[in-house]
């Protein structure tokens, strides 16, 4: 009996997908510091963008149409879980972000970052929920906190990552829509910042902003354009802000509360369309310097260290998924300066995410309509 024509397309696309890409292959990978394969974990998800490994070794994965799946220790794949929220799955939006809370073993709660419909437009949305006993599905979901103001117009740069500091307090980024980006230098807009919270959505004690007139108390810093990655850094407690910038412009930040990191005003990028941005500078007064940057690009997305035994050399260093060039790229890290870089796995395809399993092993999300997880496995 023939396929369906749907059927066989995606089938087409999935041959020719691994027919191209090395990473299906077992060819041991040679870096600087490791020797390695690249083995299919998982396959069939519609790009997945976020994910979170459970405490038993399964994987909680969102897909960017607005699907949530629970990834098997086998690579099992399994239905769509109930409960999630409603998103917007246009342009770059939809279902994006997936983080445990700190006590899930005890509570089971997640917490997910989406682009969302509000009055006025589309924003990004952070949501609890509490995932089921029987992993079938996410019950009490609710939104915590709306990034506002909303925006009609656009359905790019939402941010969307999500990490727990050492202070226990939630970190949220938010882009700065892309259409009115003067929104991220705004202290009463929560465009273009990286917010912090307590776990109920309520801006965290100690803010640096809270009190102050026309500033909105959830800020922690500001100034960014499309912060897709945050990351902690497990040797001082720091948080890497990675941000996809202009042509030119990609930045890895050290968050500091209450610094201004510069977008629109100064970069060392330049607009799609070759036209200076902001004042024209690359630095200012006042303004936060990137710990790196890159002409040309990397368009990193998810970022994450590495604190795995699988691969010692890689112990403390800082992994960002490159979207264009497509890669990975592996930053060493001394105390909080990076000191060097690698770049790995550049070919045919993006990848949307990178984090370290409990196994030890590296995994890798594909930004692809067949997507695929990938693990990174220690080869002789």
């Amino acid at each position: 009996m023939p396929l369906p024509r749907a059927a066989f397309l995606a089938l087409a696309g999935l041959l020719a997908a691994c027919a191209a890409d090395p990473a299906t292959s077992q060819e041991v990978v040679r870096s600087e510091r490791a020797a390695f394969r690249v083995a299919t974990f998982a396959t069939g998800l519609d790009h997945p963008w976020g994910a979170a490994f459970l405490p038993d070794g399964r994987l909680l994965v969102t897909e960017r149409p607005g699907r949530l799946r629970l990834v098997g220790r086998d690579g099992t794949v399994s239905r769509p879980l109930s409960g999630t929220p409603e998103v917007v799955a246009e342009g770059q939006g939809g279902l994006l972000d997936v983080a445990l809370a700190p006590d899930f073993p005890q509570t089971r709660q997640i917490y997910l970052c989406s682009a969302g419909a509000a009055a006025g437009g589309v924003l990004t949305r952070l949501s609890s929920a509490t995932l089921a006993p029987d992993d079938s599905g996410l019950t009490g979901t609710r939104t915590l906190l709306d990034a506002t103001p909303a925006q009609s117009r656009g359905r790019n740069h939402y941010g969307c990552r999500i990490a727990f500091g050492r202070d226990g307090k939630l970190y949220l980024s938010t882009g700065e829509r892309f259409i009115e980006q003067p929104r991220a230098q705004r202290l009463n807009d929560l465009g273009g910042k990286v917010l912090r919270l307590e776990r109920d959505g309520r801006p965290a004690e100690g803010n640096p902003f809270i009190g102050r007139a026309g500033a909105r108390p959830e800020i922690y810093s500001y100034g960014h354009r499309n912060p897709q990655g945050l990351a902690v850094n497990p040797a001082t407690g720091s948080i890497f802000e990675v941000e996809f910038g202009p042509r030119g412009g990609d930045e890895v930040n050290l968050l500091r509360p209450g610094a201004n990191y510069g977008w629109p005003v100064v970069s060392y990028g330049v607009n799609y369309d070759g036209s200076a941005v902001g004042t024209g500078q690359q630095r200012a007064p006042n303004i936060e310097e990137p710990l790196r940057h890159w002409p040309p690009a990397v368009s990193p997305s998810g970022a994450s260290f590495y604190t795995g035994e699988a691969f010692p050399a890689w112990r403390g260093n800082l992994f960002l998924s490159a979207l264009s060039p497509p890669g990975l790229v592996r930053l060493t890290v001394e105390g909080d300066r990076i000191t060097g870089e690698e770049r790995m796995l550049t070919g045919r395809t993006r990848f949307r995410h990178v984090l370290p399993g409990p196994d030890g092993f590296l995994y890798l999300l594909t930004d692809e309509t067949a997507g695929r997880i990938l693990r990174l496995e220690p080869a002789g």
